[in-house]
């Protein structure tokens, strides 16, 4: 699930990070011009942030607390910094200013992005910029495959996909769900189709791979900027609209919550097909819809399992302990996690994507 960022320039009191930070900007030579250090909200459980404010141009350092991508540290900060150079060329997402390597006081490293001034997300009203921002991402040239990694680019994203659901699903039998739960979600998971039709929607593209709402914010210009990319990958556009306005995305956040109406995704949609110039069946977007979903419904089972587990002292990979956020932050997420997995959200969602179908479907064939 998604990692939130950039959210509050208020001081906390964290003075070991912004020594650790200070020495880590010393020793790159980046330190140059910093009048003040303000760490931000924990509210994701990928990154701590820290505010640099600057003589010129503020910059936040994002220092990871685990890899969603089960990187080694190295690895994982030069994936995230592909993520930035990339995804920035569309103009909705922050710079990339710098690297900090791993060392001992900042085990895992961090990258200094440009700051992004703005407000979250309001839903349903700033759709159509969130739509906008993805287009800037999946209209970008997709460079030939040998110039593609470190960036994951399956030859088949569809089947990637699947793989890594099913690898998710694995923790199902660790999480504690209701017989019925579990009964739905294995239904769904078995009526994935193995193979999507060849045609739009099927080709990859950059996307982020997280793109919930509550990772946007909105500048005074009313532009969307999506501040998280730590998961971009070059594979199915139909992800990234699912992630943005499945109700186990809109409802993740608490400052951009909502519960949309099935009209008001439909509209999302479409105003990402008029942005694309989109000319494939819907179906397809459909399909990679329910997929999302799936991956984010396992990837509670996961959260679940491995949420209590002790912190990896030697700071490798993936690591979901909640040794490594604030307890009100493991709270909401402990929160959403148990809603989600409930009987009744499982049938809410199907239920919404049968009508949003329905919608869609006549876009394509009328």
């Amino acid at each position: 699930m998604p990692d939130t960022a950039y959210r509050s320039t208020s001081p906390q009191a964290r003075p070991d990070l912004c020594h650790a930070l200070a020495e880590a900007l010393r020793r790159a030579g980046h330190d140059a011009g910093i009048r003040a250090m303000y760490t931000m909200a924990d509210t994701g459980l990928a990154h701590h942030h820290v505010w640099l404010e600057r003589e010129q141009i503020d910059w936040v350092a994002r220092l990871p607390k685990q890899s969603q991508m089960r990187l080694d540290p190295e690895s994982n900060l030069d994936y995230q910094a592909a993520c930035f150079r990339r995804a920035s060329q569309g103009g909705h997402a922050p710079a990339l200013h710098g690297i900090l390597p791993p060392d001992p006081a900042l085990p895992r490293g961090a990258l200094l992005v440009s700051t992004i001034r703005g407000r979250p997300a309001r839903l349903p009203d700033d759709l159509a910029g969130i739509a906008e921002a993805l287009a800037s991402f999946h209209v970008l040239n997709v460079p030939n495959v040998e110039a593609r990694p470190p960036l994951l680019s399956p030859a088949d994203p569809w089947t990637a996909m699947l793989e890594e659901v099913r690898d998710q699903a694995r923790f199902l039998d660790r999480a504690g769900l209701e017989a019925d739960a579990r009964a739905l979600i294995e239904a769904e998971l078995a009526a994935l189709p193995e193979r999507l039709p060849p045609g739009p929607g099927t080709e990859p593209r950059l996307i982020s791979f997280d793109a919930h709402p509550g990772n946007f914010l909105i500048t005074e210009s009313g532009r969307a900027v999506l501040v998280d990319l730590e998961k971009c990958r070059y594979g199915l556009v139909g992800f990234d609209l699912a992630h943005a306005s499945l109700y186990t995305s809109t409802t993740w956040d608490l400052q951009s919550h909502a519960e949309l109406r099935p009209a008001e995704v439909a509209a999302f949609y479409r105003h990402w097909i008029t942005a694309t110039g989109f000319d494939g069946d819907t179906a397809t977007l459909l399909a990679s819809r329910r997929a999302m979903w799936l991956w984010s419904l396992t990837w509670c089972a996961k959260w679940r399992a491995r949420n209590l587990r002790t912190r990896d002292v030697h700071a490798r990979g993936e690591d979901w302990s909640a040794e490594l956020s604030d307890n009100a932050l493991i709270a909401h997420v402990r929160g959403r996690v148990d809603h989600y997995l409930s009987v009744a959200v499982i049938e809410h969602v199907r239920h919404e994507n049968r009508v949003l179908a329905g919608l869609l479907e006549p876009q394509v064939q009328g």
